[in-house]
């Protein structure tokens, strides 16, 4: 199979793929999923998938079968390299590499080592990604490949440029002479082609003009390479190699850069991020976004510059080894330098140093030690500036890397211009900075089609200026003006050249093409692709609605209301599927506008279509029914056509939809790509219903949980509690009932004495004292009972004056308090007027009071941490009020409350003082008035040394609902 096909080729296969059915679509299937791989790399992995599932029922020879899947299997893994999984790529295609060991399919070998090349150069492993290139190389010239040799050996050229110019221009200079006839051969000059490429010849010239254009990029021709990079760009859509047009696209941007024409380099960058955000390929639009931001960096747009970098090394991130990244970190130490932030840019450059010798390339050397100079030097440490950037000039030479070499001696200029520090070797210039920027200029001038930068000559017209030799600084500036006003006009002229080479190349193009385009074919291809996309633009808002339902019958309504809109269907079914995965019943139905009553259908049933496509979780097409290819339900019309399509969420099978029609063939590929899309977002809607009617179930469950769990509770603390003091009362009732009987025995029988008459009445009034102060315990805890249901309708509300209240409630409290040994402050805003329950709100006050008497002061039994008689302090503080809210403060400098009990101390009959005074109802009464009669909200903090509970209070009550006597603390 061929590497690379052009775009007609393509269509041919997408139109015959229409027409075909079930494993006779395999022969199409695979060349078209192999050459959408990057043209379209959803469907390509969709196309792969279904080519895998259908391999097993094919007739193919063991061989071929072998083959298709790995090639298969090859279209999934670079799919996995294009989305940044280096690792599940990397598994992918060694497993690939394994399956082709020893089978007679060279070219799935070549392909499988050019795969893994790149994804261990995208991962920073330069030597194993060019020794796969190697093997690759050997492959392909065994099986006499000649187009994939080509292709491998101008990748291993490209890097070894990068690498080592002066090597790799011996190793590879004379190598590709035969393209260079389609190549743009120098700076702003083209050649006619003798002939026109072939039609594989595309595909390997996308790869040599990257080698042309890289070599003479490193070697400073910028405006030959640009050409050459154009013309790879071209070649490379033309071929459906996606990522390699956006690098192209992305250097002919960055040589312009280098030249100074930045608006053509804005141009060319815009036109690569248009191809590569659709992709969301992270090294693709990471490379877009960097190059972007420093073109706008050039032009002096700061803030946009960084936000694009921002984002560039966001993109990034999943590939940090890489190229990309590190031409990244160049952009952002150069912005950081702009915006002399000399610190950050020092990192910046200190780490793209440490990505340059990991990927043993000198260009990126050069960069960090001239960036390293450059804020070395503004952080006044100019020895280390100096040997930096004499470093970076001293690689720069090495590759005769011309651009770089002038910002290196522009480096050390301004390193001499801020420090004193000893005249250069051999200096001729009046100072050692117009000796460098002379030296600057003179490089400059060895770059074709380079247009000298204002600034550099500003900075020599400033130098002049200042030894006073001022003709020499007039001469400078007039100099600087007409820079740039060259690097301003040179627009339109650098655009007309990449205009025609683009031209020329659509020209080749079509010569050696003409033949094969047919406007039919054309035409059919602009209709399928509108349609598609139409298609998929209206599915993608269908499945918005869809997946917005949370009820099941408004999905079943929603999908049967789209299937009859998109598809013929006579008949919508679908059947979902039990717990124990034993039937299908037929959950929603309906036939010619008519429901259908429900069905059950075994999942083992042989003859059930909906059963068996449950039971292989795959799609079943049936285009031309006859009695027995179809299981009929009672009461159904016999349909020609039927499709059952499993709904799939992961791993799991909620249930089959199925559509039929009357007529046969009624379900092409769209039709059934429609109704596949349709089932995903069904799947998916129903899957949410069922989470959440689950979730509503378990909510449901858990709150009649809670509420059996709370009234057990307040039975068991109600028992507790009157259990004791009716206990007693019964008993001393028992014991007067016994001395009575006796008494009256003692009058039948031998007499009573005066002194049997008088124990009897002195027993019998302690008697009654005691059940009297039993009885009366009782009564009060059911008074207190009642008050855990507050009943807002016997409370009185009033308007009320905050502070008279609140000072009313610690007066009554205030003997308590002193006898105790305590005090309490208040500090009360005056005038804060309430319309609301003065009652209840005093008695939450005095139940603060009273529980950190009972438990705040408690000595011993708090755990060491009260005062005892020591003398405690409690404190009362309301602010004055503000968006119609008041906020109470009650707290008290005690023991405060064990962290274990914090999440209970609301909780009705909780104490931690059990016969010791304490009912546990005196903080979830005050719980209960709070949020129920006064609309507020209360939280408490405590902490070894004080607890303090803080009141959010309305102003204004709230009115009780309607019909509602009482707001109970269990809902």
């Amino acid at each position: 199979m061929d590497m690379f096909a052009l775009d007609d080729e393509v269509s041919q296969w997408e139109t015959a793929l229409q027409t075909l059915r079930g494993p006779a679509r395999l022969p199409v299937l695979v060349p078209l999923a192999w050459h959408l791989r990057q043209r379209d790399s959803a469907r390509a992995v969709a196309l792969a998938r279904e080519g895998l599932d259908l391999l097993p029922a094919t007739t193919l020879a063991p061989e071929a079968q072998a083959s298709a899947s790995a090639r298969l299997r090859l279209v999934e893994a670079e799919a996995d390299w294009l989305e940044g999984r280096l690792p599940e790529a990397e598994a992918k295609a060694a497993a690939v590499a394994g399956q082709l060991h020893a089978k007679d399919d060279q070219r799935g070998r070549a392909d499988t080592h050019w795969l893994r090349a790149w994804v261990a150069i995208d991962g920073g492993d330069h030597p194993g990604g060019i020794a796969h290139l190697e093997r690759m190389a050997a492959v392909a010239g065994q099986s006499g490949d000649a187009e994939r040799v080509a292709i491998a050996e101008a990748t291993i050229a490209r890097w070894a440029v990068i690498e080592d110019m002066r090597a790799a221009e011996r190793r590879w200079g004379t190598r590709f002479q035969h393209f260079q006839h389609h190549l743009v051969a120098d700076a702003g000059a083209t050649v006619e082609p003798a002939a026109p490429l072939a039609p594989r010849e595309q595909g390997v010239a996308a790869w040599i003009g990257d080698f042309f254009g890289t070599r003479a990029s490193q070697g400073g021709h910028y405006g030959a390479a640009a050409g050459h990079f154009i013309r790879a760009y071209e070649a490379a859509r033309a071929t459906g190699q996606l990522r390699a047009a956006i690098t192209a696209a992305v250097n002919v941007g960055l040589d312009f850069a280098i030249l100074h024409d930045h608006h053509a380099a804005l141009d060319w960058l815009q036109r690569a991020l248009d191809l590569a955000r659709p992709t969301g390929w992270p090294r693709s639009v990471g490379a877009c976004l960097s190059h972007t931001a420093d073109t706008m960096r050039r032009l002096g747009r700061l803030d946009a510059s960084a936000d694009l970098l921002a984002e560039a090394l966001a993109v990034l991130a999943p590939l940090p080894a890489g190229r990309s990244y590190a031409s990244a970190l160049h952009f952002l130490g150069d912005l950081s330098l702009d915006r002399a932030d000399y610190a950050a840019a020092l990192d910046a450059f200190s780490g793209l140093e440490r990505r340059a010798a990991a990927l043993r390339q000198v260009d990126l050397h050069s960069i960090a030690r001239r960036g390293q100079a450059h804020a070395l030097c503004f952080l006044d440490r100019p020895q280390e500036a100096l040997a930096a950037a004499e470093h970076a000039i001293e690689l720069a030479t090495a590759q005769d890397h011309l651009d770089n070499h002038v910002a290196a001696l522009r480096v050390l200029s301004e390193i001499h211009a801020r420090h004193p520090l000893p005249a250069p070797p051999g200096m001729t210039k009046p100072n050692a900075t117009l000796h460098y920027l002379h030296r600057a200029l003179a490089v400059a001038s060895r770059i074709d089609g380079y247009t000298l930068p204002g600034d550099l000559l500003d900075a020599l017209g400033a130098q002049y200026a200042r030894i006073g030799d001022h003709a020499q600084a007039y001469a400078s500036a007039l100099a600087a003006a007409a820079a740039r006003d060259k690097t301003h006009g040179q627009e339109a002229t650098n655009r007309a050249i990449a205009m025609q080479v683009h031209h020329q190349t659509e020209r080749a193009r079509a010569e050696g093409l003409h033949h094969r385009l047919l406007a039919a074919s054309e035409a059919h291809r602009a209709e399928l692709l509108l349609q598609t996309t139409a298609t998929l633009e209206r599915l993608s808002v269908i499945g918005r609605e869809i997946t917005t339902h949370l009820d099941a019958g408004a999905i079943f309504a929603a999908l049967n209301a789209h299937v009859q809109a998109l598809l013929p269907a006579n008949t919508f079914a679908i059947y979902l599927c039990d717990p124990g995965f034993d039937t299908l019943s037929r959950v929603f139905g309906v036939e010619n506008g008519a429901p259908l009553a429900n069905n059950t259908i075994a999942v083992d049933n042989p003859r059930a279509n909906a059963a068996r496509s449950l039971r292989e979780r795959a799609e079943i097409y049936v285009d031309d029914a006859g009695p027995d290819d179809i299981f009929l339900a009672p009461g159904t019309q016999l349909m020609s056509c039927a499709l059952y399509v499993p709904l799939l969420v992961g791993e799991r099978t909620l249930g089959v939809m199925t559509v039929q029609a009357a007529r046969a063939r009624a379900y092409g590929e769209r039709e059934r790509l429609i109704f596949r899309t349709l089932c995903a977002y069904g799947a998916i809607a129903l899957d949410n219903a069922q989470a959440y009617r689950q979730l509503q179930d378990a909510q449901t469950q858990l709150v009649s949980q809670q509420k059996l769990a709370a009234l057990g509770a307040l039975m068991a603390g109600v028992a507790h509690e009157l259990n004791t003091p009716i206990g007693n009362s019964l008993l001393i009732a028992s014991t007067l009932h016994q001395k009575t009987e006796e008494l009256a025995r003692r009058l039948d029988g031998p007499g009573l004495r005066r002194s049997d008459l008088s124990t009897y009445l002195d027993d019998a009034v302690a008697a009654h004292a005691l059940v009297m102060r039993g009885l009366t315990s009782a009564a009060d805890l059911v008074n207190s009972f009642k008050q855990v249901a507050v009943d807002r309708t016997t409370e009185q509300r009033r308007r009320f004056d905050l502070q008279q209240v609140a000072t009313e409630v610690i007066a009554t409290m205030m003997n308590r308090v002193r006898a105790s040994g305590h005090r309490i402050d208040v500090e009360v805003a005056a005038d804060i007027a309430m319309d609301s329950y003065p009652g209840p709100l005093g008695q939450v006050i005095a139940n603060f009071i009273n529980n950190a008497l009972l438990h705040a002061f408690g000595g011993a039994d708090a755990g060491g941490g009260g005062h005892g008689n020591g003398g405690g302090r409690m404190w009362l503080r309301a602010a004055a009020p503000a968006d119609g809210k008041v906020t109470l403060v009650f707290g008290d400098d005690g023991a405060g409350i064990a962290p274990e009990h914090m999440s209970r101390i609301f909780d009705p009959f909780f104490t931690t003082k059990l016969g010791q005074g304490g009912s546990g109802l005196g903080l979830s009464i005050s719980y209960n008035i709070v949020t129920s009669v006064l609309g507020g909200l209360i939280t408490v903090h405590s902490a070894p040394g004080g607890t303090t509970f803080t009141l959010e209070l309305p102003l204004t009550a709230p009115a009780p609902a309607p019909g509602a006597a009482a707001a109970h603390i269990y809902h």
